[in-house]
């Protein structure tokens, strides 16, 4: 789909950088500002995940997520967070089950890897995550997803393992 154009990539800047700087509700506003006919743009409805994010309103972020990968199916974006609302809904189980679908599409998307190694931890299945948190360490900076897995409550039950991992 094609970049929104002027004035409209211009409230989408100022959505982007009132979320920055914490205050979805202005992120929001300026989205209002957006034509209607463009109010479904991939771009727009990321801001629009982001915010229900925020206020953590998981449903709604799930609507947007499906919207994106109808969209725009090969933007990673719309795919891993569906997911990852689900697991904030407690439906950790459909989430690895939308995910794991995509990974032959995305092979070179880290956090797809790192989110499958946490709902495999949460779901019980240790060895899984510590087999996609290894598969995620190979194709992404592995410094990076190693100190975000060790404040990770989903990774909680292999922080000590984590720990041990020499990259």
């Amino acid at each position: 789909m094609k970049p929104l154009g002027h004035p409209d990539s211009f409230h989408l800047q100022a959505a982007r950088g009132w979320l920055e700087l914490g205050n979805p509700l202005e992120a929001n506003e300026e989205l209002e500002k957006i034509s209607p006919a463009l109010g479904v743009h991939p771009d727009v409805l990321e801001v629009r995940w982001q915010i229900s994010a925020k206020a953590k309103k998981w449903e709604a972020c799930v609507d947007l997520a499906e919207g994106l990968i109808a969209l725009a199916p090969d933007n990673p974006f719309g795919w891993i967070h569906r997911s990852f609302a689900l697991h904030e809904l407690k439906r950790t189980q459909e989430a690895w089950d939308n995910l794991i679908r995509v990974t032959k599409k995305f092979p070179e998307e880290p956090i797809i890897l790192y989110n499958l190694s946490c709902y495999a931890c949460k779901l019980g299945n240790l060895q899984d995550a510590l087999n996609w948190l290894q598969k995620a360490f190979a194709i992404g900076d592995p410094t990076k997803v190693k100190l975000m897995a060790l404040v990770d409550p989903d990774l909680e039950p292999l922080w000590d393992r984590i720990a041990q991992i020499k990259l």
